[in-house]
């Protein structure tokens, strides 16, 4: 035990040599009276990577992509709408609400903070929602917006690390817990692996210490609050400037008006942020005057609320977007899909898709021994699914990232609303998705008919060569 004795000596050693050392920090003293915000900070940590994540969904390129691509799709023309402006609308109600989401969060923990400022979060975030007024300045430049969120990405990594770090820590404790217990092994072979897990033990906990001194863990509340009420000011600031809300009201850090592009309409401010991508959609003086009598957040929420014609309004976009991924993978390979499979595709379908199938295939013969007809089903399904998968899959991924955010610390994908089923119109929705059925019906009956017609050309030709043999013996 001599090993184990020398072990609690370094231990203690090496804590008192840590202790002196924070000790000596000059800013010790104001930790004393700020409390930590300790276990919270995982949770923090993913709040930031939300506000990292919102904030690169606001830059130049991705506003660019989302004017030029997401909007541009050809299945959100067809089944969603194809008015601009609408889907732009739909954009930037979605951004923000992610962004009330995390102003939630936030005003809660401020409470804990002793700035009083930071206390009323919640009062000032919804002035400056409502009318454009940042009375504390808290919207930041550009430059200084990436300054903090490097700062706040470097935090996210540590704590990130520690979380792992001590979910570690604790199979180690619990792994020495189970070999005090164990009575499996010899004397010295269990003392042995005692000492071994002490001393992983006592370097996993330093570890863990370390991390903790440079991660959120022990920083005070006023701080990362401080953080994220800034960050999240620029945001809102930036979803305004660039959709055109309320144009005019903010801080001469941002810039008062951009076009697409900063080599035809420069900056009027050489100070501005370097953004180059101004509103996307201009509000006319008499419509800027009716957004600011409505509370900011309240129109928005309206308009993320689905029209009644639209499969959200249905409840049918997650399960239609199931449906569209089947079909897809028996489009891509009929000839494996058997009876039973078809049977439960068909027990997927609601009522009113159910009637136009049957309508669709009345008078159809029971013959499809056609390989042009089925060529041109299979190009014409391969056309429908070009525009239709996409919304579908990105329906999926648009679930699955709010269903698990809670385990989630890393950014996620840039899909919107409006580019899933969501807003898809349900009446186009189900034609398609009826005459993929139709499609599917044909090539499907194709495949068995010629798979059966080789297997019989093949027993044939094996039944003559038999008789011939018999015949030539």
């Amino acid at each position: 035990m001599a090993l184990e004795t020398w072990l609690i000596k370094v231990k203690k050693t090496i804590s008192n040599s840590l202790d002196n050392a924070r000790s000596s920090i000059p800013n010790s003293k104001a930790s004393k009276h700020k409390s930590n915000v300790g276990v919270l900070s995982f949770e923090i940590a993913g709040l930031m990577s939300k506000l990292l994540h919102l904030w690169d969904s606001l830059s130049d390129k991705s506003i660019i992509r989302l004017r030029d691509e997401s909007i541009s799709l050809e299945g959100v023309r067809k089944i969603v709408s194809n008015d601009e402006s609408f889907l732009l609308g739909l954009a930037s109600a979605e951004m923000a609400e992610n962004v009330r989401l995390v102003a939630k969060f936030i005003s809660r923990i401020s409470k804990r903070c002793q700035d009083s400022n930071l206390q009323c979060f919640d009062r000032w975030f919804d002035e400056f929602a409502n009318s454009g007024h940042d009375s504390h300045g808290w919207v930041l430049s550009s430059k200084d917006m990436e300054a903090k969120n490097k700062k706040m990405d470097r935090y996210v990594t540590i704590t990130v690390t520690l979380y792992k770090e001590m979910e570690e820590l604790s199979t180690i404790e619990n792994s020495l817990r189970k070999s005090f217990q164990c009575k499996d092994y010899e004397s010295s072979i269990k003392e042995q692996k005692i000492i071994d897990l002490q001393q992983k033990l006592f370097w996993q906990r330093q570890e863990v210490k370390y991390l903790k001194e440079r991660s959120l863990w022990n920083r005070s509340f006023d701080m990362v609050v401080s953080m994220l009420v800034r960050s999240i000011f620029t945001i809102l600031a930036r979803i305004k400037l660039v959709f055109g809300i309320g144009h005019g009201l903010y801080p001469p850090c941002l810039p008062r008006s951009l076009s697409a592009s900063a080599t035809v309409h420069p900056t009027e401010n050489p100070n501005a942020s370097n953004f180059v991508s101004g509103p996307l959609k201009s509000p006319k003086p008499h419509e800027a005057k009716k957004d600011l009598a409505v509370r900011f957040f309240e129109s928005n929420s309206k308009l993320l609320k689905p029209p009644p014609s639209t499969l959200g309004a249905a409840a049918l976009a997650l399960h239609y977007a199931n449906l569209i991924i089947i079909m897809e993978k028996m489009i891509k390979s009929p000839q494996l899909v058997g009876v039973d499979a078809r049977d439960d595709l068909y027990s997927m379908l609601p009522s009113s898709i159910r009637s136009s199938l049957r309508a669709r295939l009345k008078g159809v013969g029971f013959s499809a021994s056609d390989p042009v007809l089925a060529g041109e089903w299979r190009t014409a399904l391969g056309r429908i699914l070009a525009w239709l998968s996409p919304m579908a899959h990105n329906m999926i991924k648009w679930q699955n990232e709010r269903s698990f955010e809670h385990q989630n610390l890393m950014p996620k994908t840039n899909v919107l609303l409006l580019q899933t089923l969501f807003f898809a119109n349900k009446e186009k929705t189900e034609a398609a998705i009826t005459e993929l059925l139709v499609g599917l019906n044909y090539i499907w009956r194709f495949e068995r008919e010629m798979t059966a017609k080789a297997l019989f050309d093949c027993s044939s030709s094996t039944s003559s060569n038999f008789k011939f043999q018999q015949g030539s013996s």
